[in-house]
């Protein structure tokens, strides 16, 4: 099924996408533990799904607003906000380079020691509820969301199209967290490749794809085929 590899390849690019929570993973993976990284990327997730609920509430308003044409309108939506992300990730995005230092020998060894003390659950829901708050406050977050969900319904029609977007969407945030929880527990070595560079040319990739996506989308509904 088309939807199910363009669910893919859309979870794989939004873990390209370079912010501040990218950072926060690497250099609490690399500061804190494996765990305590982990758990704030599930408040990332978290507000994604919200997110996400609310995007599929629009998707549902317009299509009936629009009922005869609602499959094109959300397309022509979601192209746009593809293509205004995209845009903006490529001529207006400012890409940050914070060095992670590593922890030194014995600062590890007295971790160690640190980390051997069970970790109370306050500390962990406080990781979950900053992951939740930062995400929530990034203003690009709802933009391609709505962006997915409207690719999701154009990619899908027929009579189970609800139970298949929930699939697709499903498929999205596995992939997408997945490899956040790769990227996490291989951030030491991450660490001596990440560089302003590397980072500038990454933006600029995910950008073009956005950007792309979001052309070929709008083209696809406005072209007579």
């Amino acid at each position: 099924m088309e939807y199910i590899f363009q669910a893919i390849i859309i979870g794989v690019v939004l873990s390209l996408m370079v912010g501040p929570v990218f950072f926060l993973l690497l250099e609490l993976s690399i500061t804190k533990g494996f765990k305590q990284a982990v758990a704030l990327d599930l408040g990332v997730l978290l507000s994604d799904v919200m997110f996400i609920f609310f995007s599929i509430f629009f998707a549902h308003q317009i299509r009936g607003v629009f009922s005869d044409d609602g499959q094109q309108i959300l397309g022509i939506i979601g192209g746009g906000m593809f293509l205004m992300y995209g845009t903006y990730m490529i001529f207006f995005k400012k890409v940050k380079f914070k060095k992670l230092t590593p922890v030194p020998k014995m600062s590890e060894e007295l971790n160690s020691s640190v980390n051997a003390i069970k970790q109370s659950k306050k500390d962990y829901a406080l990781l979950i509820l900053k992951g939740f708050t930062l995400n929530l406050l990034n203003p690009g977050v709802i933009i391609y969301w709505l962006a997915i969900v409207s690719k999701g319904y154009d990619l899908i029609d027929g009579p189970n199209e609800n139970y298949h977007i929930f699939v697709f969407l499903l498929i999205v945030l596995t992939v997408f967290f997945g490899i956040d929880v790769l990227k996490i527990y291989l951030a030491h070595k991450l660490r001596s490749l990440v560089n302003a560079q590397l980072l500038k040319q990454l933006n600029l990739l995910t950008g073009a794809i956005f950007a792309g996506t979001g052309l070929f989308f709008i083209l696809r509904h406005l072209l007579p085929v």
